[in-house]
C-alpha cells in the first residue's frame, strides 16, 4: 500500500497552522474520497469529524440503511452522516434520518458515544447514536442510501457497515 503523506500550510490572517495530511487509510479509496478527506482536514485541523447515528425499532425489527456510497458500497449500516456546521447532533440525527429512510422520527434518549479512530476507514470520526421512535413515513432509501428497510435483530445482514455491529450489541445490551 502506497502512503501518501504532506504537509498543509493554511494562513487565516495572521495566523498560519500546519496540518499533516496522512491518506495511508486512504489509498485504496477513489482519487473522491482522498479528495474528500484532504478537504475534511482542512476545515477541522487534525481532530476528529462530528457524526450522528440513529437507531430505530419496532417490534423487534431495526432500521437499516444500504450504502450506495463508499466506503461499504452495498453494505447495510444504520443511518446517519455528517453533522452540518451550525447543527447540533440531536438535528443532525433527525435531518439524516429523515433524508436517508424518509421517516420523521424522534429521539427518545442518547445511546452512547463511540469513537474508536478506526471505525472509519476514510479519518476518525466520533459519533453519537440516538434511539429514535417513529412519528410517520415509509422506510425509502435517499440522499447516499440506495435502500432503507426494517431487518430483524436476530436476523442482520453481516457484516453491517463501519462499527454498526458493536453499536447494536450496544442497543440489545441496553434493553436487557
Amino acid at each position: 500500500m502506497e502512503r501518501i503523506e504532506g504537509e498543509i500550510r493554511v494562513i487565516d490572517g495572521e495566523k498560519e497552522e500546519a496540518h499533516v495530511v496522512s491518506t495511508e487509510r486512504l489509498s485504496d479509496q477513489p482519487i473522491e474520497e482522498v479528495l474528500k478527506a484532504v478537504s475534511e482536514t482542512l476545515r477541522y485541523g487534525r481532530h476528529p469529524i462530528p457524526t450522528v447515528d440513529g437507531v430505530l425499532v419496532e417490534d423487534g425489527r431495526i432500521l437499516l440503511v444500504k450504502r450506495g456510497k463508499e466506503p461499504y458500497l452495498g453494505q447495510w449500516a444504520l443511518p446517519g452522516g455528517f453533522l452540518e456546521y451550525g447543527e447540533s447532533a440531536e438535528t443532525g440525527v433527525l435531518r439524516e434520518i429523515k433524508e436517508e429512510t424518509g421517516i420523521e422520527a424522534e429521539i427518545i434518549e442518547l445511546l452512547g458515544v463511540f469513537s474508536d479512530p478506526e471505525r472509519d476507514p476514510r479519518f476518525h470520526t466520533v459519533t453519537a447514536v440516538y434511539v429514535l421512535r417513529r412519528l410517520q413515513g415509509a422506510p425509502k432509501g435517499g440522499d447516499d442510501a440506495a435502500e432503507a428497510a426494517f431487518h430483524r435483530l436476530d436476523a442482520l445482514p453481516t457484516p453491517l457497515a463501519f462499527d454498526h455491529g458493536d453499536v447494536v450489541a450496544r442497543y440489545i445490551e441496553s434493553r436487557g
